[in-house]
């Protein structure tokens, strides 16, 4: 394995701790001490510590755990170990991070509170990892369908919020969680668009072993024999669509397998027809 491969593995792990202290300080220092949400399977956890007085990071690892263990059955290794990474680092985080409001305004608390813990989940989508919890099942749904996975997450978001208002009886804490959990989205997006489908185009001299390591991923491929305009050299190119959740683990097999491969990446505004792999 090169230098690169090693700096480019070890800088992941570096940025899926960076974020998972962003995130357990946005929970620590903003929402907890004012009751309010986060989204996902820790706005669960939180309703259930708010009830119980349990401790809230863990019942976020316990809650993260069978996700984890249904997302390695079906995601790739390298998603599933940022993300094993980012959990557990996160409820560290929250031990080590005293629960003390920065702020007495709520509202401010809330809003903060959704950008801290947006650019600790953003940055951890960025390398191809993520926080856990919805992330994870929503990604799981959306290779088996092709529902968008923004409106997927703002469903099952929307269904702890409503969790949090039957419990205490009132809408505040809970509005004042919707708008955490929508700056949250909207930061998220900014950083890493959810669910956009990319086409990737390789030019590769190294067809076969790319070819086989590429048919393991639920995604087709498509094989063309092209020509160099001005080399007038044959080349053998690979087509694939693919999610910008794949794409990282995508990139990463790409300059393992074949690091002078020329790969053009292409937002694609639709799919038609079937999109993941047939197992025929």
């Amino acid at each position: 394995m090169t230098r690169s491969f090693w700096i480019k593995n070890i800088s992941d792990v570096l940025v899926s701790v960076a974020g998972a202290a962003l995130v357990a300080a946005g929970f620590n220092l903003f929402l907890i001490p004012h009751g309010l949400l986060s989204g996902g399977i820790s706005g669960i956890a939180m309703i259930i510590g708010y009830v119980t007085s349990w401790n809230i990071s863990l019942l976020y690892l316990l809650f993260n755990l069978p996700v984890i263990l249904w997302g390695m059955m079906v995601l790739g290794k390298r998603f599933i170990t940022l993300s094993v990474i980012s959990v557990v680092c996160t409820f560290w985080f929250m031990q080590l991070v005293p629960e003390h409001s920065v702020t007495q305004d709520p509202i401010i608390a809330a809003i903060f509170g959704g950008v801290v813990v947006a650019a600790g989940t953003g940055i951890c989508l960025r390398i191809g990892g993520s926080t856990g919890g919805f992330d994870i099942i929503g990604s799981i749904i959306t290779m088996k369908s092709d529902f968008p996975l923004g409106m997927l997450l703002f469903a099952l978001n929307g269904f702890v919020i409503i969790a949090l208002a039957y419990v205490q009886g009132e809408w505040t804490s809970a509005l004042r969680s919707m708008l955490c959990i929508y700056i949250s989205g909207k930061i998220v997006d900014t950083i890493h668009i959810r669910h956009v489908k990319v086409t990737l185009f390789i030019i590769t001299k190294n067809k076969d072993a790319l070819l086989e390591k590429m048919l393991r991923h639920p995604r087709g491929v498509t094989l063309l024999k092209v020509e160099g305009a001005y080399s007038h050299h044959e080349s053998d190119m690979l087509m694939t669509v693919t999610t910008r959740y794949e794409l990282g683990e995508l990139r990463k097999l790409i300059r393992e397998t074949d690091p002078q491969a020329f790969v053009n990446i292409v937002e694609t505004v639709g799919v038609l027809g079937q999109f993941r792999r047939s197992k025929d």
